[in-house]
């Protein structure tokens, strides 16, 4: 068969020249690399057959054993079983970087979306460039980071990876060999447990070191493309952290974590701005600029290596002495070296002393029981009824008188109750040091009803803030499948409370809402969650518009499509009439930041495409992306069949034993990936309510059938086939990007699906039933999805991103037949401790490197 373009550059870029490199590995100076380099094609090729064969993880191990004279004994097999791993961990680091470096040849997306591609349109017409620019005026896009543990590379793996593939742009080949060295030697996993402050000094990698350069050089290119002065620029590129801000359901962050992660990206701003003014100062060596010149090494220098206790926003003052050197460069010199002011003066007026929005989130259950603690304590002086959280919703918000009282720490709080306190008063020095804009937005997880926002009002104005300077926004977070078809009610009440109204009034009448994707999808299934999320925006603009507030949708979602990821750019450009899309907000977590923002090329590439889908929905949106009442009756039917038979799944008795008892779950709560505990309640018996949606998916990803990416639409599809409804759901997917969008990402995690290698289970006495169903269900899902696509194999339309997956899994397969052999020998109670403690190790290496390999594993 003839390959397309892209498929044939691919081959030669990355799948050539990942062979030729991965030969390398075998010259490394290491002891016993080479006998595991030789072995492991072997290995390969035996698992690749086994799983073909549809045999066991366990007959297919110990036939490749049976024919290795030299492993013979227990400890050789896990020695070799454990180089295998490492040397695999390492050949995924090895494609990472491959892959990466060819990026500007092969692309890692089919979309034409870039920015050049809308600015070419307004090159004739005056008329489209004055559009842009006007909604450029009110548009940005937020990239918010956090340490979700969906990707578990280390920062000196990150830092290796970086510089493998400049050495591979340049086919540097000693470089490469050293780089592959200092790759065998650098461990890949943590020794203990991270703390937030770990995983926030190991986001920020990716602040210092990619989004400072690429969010001022897309900046300055739409400037320079539309003729705008860096001074008068409106900052299009916004950024997000929740390392150290995020406390739900992570007992580990408080409050002086909180402060320690804010002054940190405080310091690492200003040491960056601190490395392009040392440029600067080479530079301009004129006349009349020494004051302001020495004025900014005082600034830079004093705040990068000597921060005080309590620092104060100097924006200001730095933008002030940077427009005096540009007035007397323009005056007396020329404009020599002013594009070199321009750089710095545009990161200071995009990053200010911030860097980075670090926002604060709890979920509602902890907040009501911080209001009830004050409440009973302070009963006297507050005068709420001490039985406020037995009221009505509207006795609650009636009861809520929004009184100014500072009401001082007693020391006798529970935990949670002292750090929600605390960290609403460390809020306003965070402020002062950064400005608002250094910590404005509190979400409150698992909001269910209006109170809990207004409550949440209400603990700030007993705290220290006053109504007239509460520069905070409240963000309700709605997630499950009932909280989204609540959403829109809890925020008409929100709307129609007055207190609230002026509150939003002072805020530029500007309402964040944030949906999450990841419960949602556990909740409902992955077409309910994302019909239930496209409702409700339909549904909250709607709401929004009829009370005139400034709608902005902050979207919860995680790499793969299981959480809401895939081609995430495509559902932002799909959004129609019905849809505030003015401003794009998300949450970019584990591989999803180190595969596509984890390099210059590949973050410019992905901001661009945000910025593309906002803009295109704007002045080029389709006619089909705004469904019509007959579409929506189809998708609510197609929604609600695809519901229930995922509903049938989960009830099933067997559906978290078997999850248990096949994938790495229990493995997932042992390895230190996260300061993040894997379930809520952690010390009491698994529930899935209570299992988080990252542990979820990934459980389901390390097995290899993605149930979370694609179960229940197959049934659904096949009744609309059934019903007389087929033409209905392809004229959806032919003019709705919406639909379309949400089928194609189904594909990816169906294509990233194997049943064959989990055939074996068929046979077993309890579960054979159940993986039966599973099968059954990838099978018909398959089927319809091809029928749909009008296409004979699954992302057949995106071929090289297929390409890219396949390979990866094929790197991979050793490592589920290792982790899948290794999870059955730790059922076996008579097994020596030891032997048992080096299985339940190489389940836990065997994580990483799957994971690690996946990007957008699900």
């Amino acid at each position: 068969m003839k390959l397309s373009k892209k498929e044939a550059v691919f081959q030669s870029e990355v799948l050539t020249r990942f062979e030729l490199f991965k030969s390398l590995f075998l010259t490394l100076p290491f002891q016993q690399v080479k006998d595991t380099g030789t072995l492991l094609p072997f290995f390969s090729t035996h698992c690749e057959v086994g799983v073909e064969e549809h045999r066991s993880p366990e007959e297919i191990i110990d036939s490749f054993f049976a024919q290795q004279e030299s492993y013979q004994t227990e400890a050789s097999k896990l020695d070799l079983l454990f180089r295998i791993v490492q040397y695999v961990e390492r050949q995924v680091v090895l494609f990472d970087a491959v892959e990466d470096s060819a990026f500007q040849a092969v692309g890692r997306s089919d979309e034409a979306g870039l920015l050049s591609a809308i600015f070419k349109m307004t090159e004739n017409n005056p008329g489209l460039k004055k559009t842009v620019v006007n909604k450029l005026k009110d548009f940005s896009v937020r990239l918010v980071l956090t340490a979700h543990p969906t990707q578990f590379y280390p920062g000196a793996v990150l830092a290796i990876i970086n510089d493998l593939i400049e050495a591979i742009k340049a086919n540097d080949i000693p470089n490469i060999h050293l780089l592959l060295q200092q790759l065998g030697k650098t461990p890949f996993i943590n020794k203990n447990q991270p703390t937030p402050l770990d995983e926030a000094i190991s986001l920020a990698w990716f602040l210092e070191n990619v989004f400072y350069k690429v969010a001022s050089e897309i900046q300055s290119f739409i400037d320079d493309e539309l003729d705008i002065d860096t001074e008068h620029v409106k900052q299009l590129i916004e950024l997000g952290f929740w390392p150290g801000g995020d406390r739900d359901g992570n007992p580990n962050v408080n409050a002086e974590g909180t402060k320690k992660v804010a002054t940190l990206l405080r310091t690492i701003l200003f040491r960056c701005y601190y490395r392009d003014f040392r440029v600067v100062k080479r530079r301009i060596t004129f006349r009349g600029v020494e004051q302001y010149m020495d004025n900014l090494q005082d600034i830079f220098y004093e705040n990068s290596f000597n921060p005080v206790a309590h620092p104060k926003d100097v924006t200001a003052e730095i933008v002030t002495n940077l427009k005096a050197v540009k007035k007397v460069l323009k005056e007396d010199h020329n404009s020599l070296f002013i594009d070199s002011v321009d750089d710095l003066l545009r990161k200071v007026l995009t990053f200010g002393c911030f860097f980075t929005t670090l926002d604060i989130r709890q979920d509602s259950s902890i907040l009501r029981q911080t209001y009830e603690f004050l409440i009973t304590e302070h009963a006297a002086t507050l005068g709420v009824p001490l039985n406020f959280l037995d009221l009505s919703e509207a006795q609650k918000v009636a009861a809520i008188t929004f009184s100014e009282q500072d009401i001082p720490l007693l020391g006798t709080e529970e935990a949670l109750v002292k750090d929600t306190l605390e960290v609403i008063r460390l809020m306003k020095p965070i402020q002062l040091a950064g400005s608002e804009r250094a910590a404005q937005r509190f979400i409150i997880s698992n909001c269910q009803q209006a109170s809990d926002i207004l409550c949440l009002r209400q603990l700030f104005l007993w705290s220290g803030w006053n109504k007239d300077a509460l520069t905070i926004d409240f963000v309700p977070l709605f997630e499950t499948v009932d909280d989204l078809t609540r959403a829109a009610d809890v925020m008409k009440s929100l709307y129609s409370n007055a207190a609230y109204a002026s509150h939003l009034q002072m805020r530029g009448n500007k309402q964040t809402i944030m949906l999450g994707f990841s419960d949602s999808t556990k909740d409902g299934g992955y077409l309910m969650a994302n019909w239930s999320i496209y409702k409700a925006k339909i549904e909250l603009t709607a709401m929004a518009r009829e009370y005139k507030v400034d709608l902005v949708f902050f979207d919860g979602r995680g790499g793969p499509p299981a959480r809401g990821g895939g081609k995430t750019q495509r559902f932002y450009a799909s959004m129609g009439k019905e849809i505030e899309n003015d401003h794009i907000q998300l949450t970019i977590q584990g591989q999803t930041i180190s595969s596509q923002y984890g390099s210059l090329d590949t973050a410019r590439n992905n901001i661009e495409q945000l910025l593309h889908a906002g803009l295109i929905s704007h002045i080029n949106q389709k006619p089909g992306d705004t469904l019509t009442d007959h579409q929506k009756h189809v998708m609510d039917q197609l929604a609600e069949i695809s519901h229930q038979k995922f509903l049938a799944l989960r009830q099933d008795p067997l559906f978290l034993k078997y999850l248990e008892t096949f994938s790495p779950l229990k493995s997932l709560g042992s390895i230190n990936i996260s300061s993040r505990p894997v379930k809520r309640n952690a010390g009491k018996e698994l529930r899935l309510e209570d299992l988080r949606a990252i542990s979820f998916v990934t459980a389901w990803s390390q097995l290899k059938q993605n149930i979370p990416g694609f179960f229940g639409v197959g049934s659904a599809l096949k009744w609309a086939e059934q019903n007389n409804l087929w033409k209905d759901v392809l004229n959806l997917y032919k003019t709705s990007g919406m639909f379309q969008t949400l089928i194609d990402n189904s594909m990816m995690s169906m294509t990233k699906s194997n049943f064959d290698i989990t055939t074996y289970m068929k046979d077993d006495p309890e579960f054979g039933a159940f993986w039966l169903t599973l099968y059954t269900e990838y099978e018909t899902t398959k089927r319809y999805i091809l029928k749909l696509s009008e296409t004979a194999k699954l992302m057949e339309n995106y071929p090289v991103e297929r390409e890219s997956i396949l390979a990866r899994e094929k790197i991979v397969l050793p490592l589920l037949i290792i982790q899948h052999y290794s999870n059955k020998k730790l059922k076996n109670e008579a097994l020596d401790p030891k032997i048992k403690d080096a299985f339940a190790k190489l389940v836990a290496r065997t994580i990483f490197g799957v994971v690690n390999a996946g990007r957008n594993l699900a």
